[in-house]
């Protein structure tokens, strides 16, 4: 469904920003299964289903503990709580990312300070940080956007100085590295998300919290399942995302690799136009769960490829600190300039691993037959 100028209509779209049920088609049988023997066992949430999956997910990220809960969102408040963050503490963040980054640190009653990003990965600019830590700072979240790590080494650095906590939000990230190390890794502790657009998905809402500190993965267990400590709920994985997760878990690097096969194929056929194209860092293995092109004409270029059949995005179109929400913080427009630019600019071409190589030649062909009529726009 689009709309335009106030007025709904329906777009068939031949091309999908992505396509869930195609993924499903491949491995029906396996994931059938998988559900199916939850059902059987009738231990519907949490139980051994669960406990597999962080063992494994563990294992992936190399790390030594994973804690499955019901979201991305619950996963990044969880590991606030756990350090102990709360009113009258400060975390530090970007505004140009999904707003549960911002979101749960205000849930837990911390202060929100923002940072700007870096132009070309579009990630935490690590030179940034030092001017926003205060006596009253705890903690520093970096965001591994569209599944690019960000600068990891400068940040983890400038953290342990001032004795602040690194949280990896690496909801956007399953399987990305920095300098051959991946994500979760590579802090204190790091999130994830298992919605179903992520690169690792299940079939409704998942989580988890991975980190190679004993003490904060017993305190998330004791958190999400209403242990026998302050600001504890309901925050429990369902053994049936679980086991979904589990089938699709040994298929990520295969899907990985055709992810960046797609981006690698994008890039070749738009580097003749004026579209500034995603940047690879040197320290990365961007493992794009978007592929984020940028230009001026954004907008009408969006219009134009949605009205030949091209499903495209925007992520994100208002930075956080400039959304109503947040304007307590005090931020004016101007006060992250390189974010904001970013909203105004940012286009998220269709990209899943089963994308069609013809396809992607319709897409970057659209593309490049839709720019002169969105420059005249």
């Amino acid at each position: 469904m689009v709309t335009e100028g106030g007025n709904i209509r329906t777009v068939n779209f031949v091309i999908p920003q992505i396509d869930l049920p195609a993924q499903y088609t491949q491995i029906k049988g396996e994931i059938d299964e998988a559900i199916m023997r939850v059902v059987r066992t009738g231990k519907y949430v949490l139980g051994p289903e669960v406990e597999a999956f962080e063992n494994e997910f563990a294992r992936f990220c190399e790390s030594s503990y994973a804690v499955g809960v019901n979201s991305g969102t619950s996963a990044l408040y969880l590991s606030l709580v756990a350090a102990g963050i709360g009113p009258g503490d400060e975390v530090i963040t970007v505004p140009f990312t999904f707003e549960a980054t911002a979101g749960a640190i205000k849930a837990t009653g911390a202060t929100i300070r923002f940072v700007d990003i870096d132009e070309r990965s579009l990630t935490m600019d690590s030179d940034a940080i030092e001017r926003q830590i205060t006596d009253r700072t705890k903690a520093v979240i970096p965001v591994h956007l569209f599944g690019q790590p960000a600068d990891m080494n400068p940040i983890v650095d400038l953290a342990r100085r001032h004795g602040l906590r690194v949280i990896e939000d690496a909801c956007q990230a399953h399987g990305a590295t920095y300098e051959g190390r991946p994500v979760g890794s590579l802090s204190d502790v790091a999130c994830f998300s298992f919605y179903p657009s992520k690169n690792l998905a299940t079939v409704g809402e998942g989580g988890a919290v991975v980190t190679d500190n004993a003490v904060l993965a017993d305190t998330i267990r004791k958190l999400r399942s209403w242990g026998p400590i302050e600001r504890s709920g309901n925050y429990r994985m369902s053994a049936m995302e679980a086991a979904v997760l589990r089938v699709k878990l040994p298929h990520l690097r295969t899907w990985t690799a055709r992810r960046q096969a797609i981006a690698t194929r994008y890039s070749d056929l738009l580097a003749d136009t004026n579209i500034q194209l995603p940047a690879v860092m040197p320290y990365a293995g961007h493992v794009f769960h978007i592929y984020a092109v940028r230009l001026t004409h954004r907008d009408s270029l969006a219009r134009a490829l949605r009205a030949g059949g091209v499903d495209v995005a925007v992520h994100y179109q208002l930075p956080i600190h400039l959304q109503d929400k947040y304007k307590d913080l005090g931020y004016p427009p101007g006060a992250f300039p390189v974010a904001e630019q970013a909203a105004r600019e940012e286009l998220s071409l269709p990209l899943y691993p089963e994308l069609e190589d013809e396809s992607i030649e319709a897409v970057a062909n659209a593309v490049r037959e839709g720019l002169p009529v969105a420059r005249a726009l």
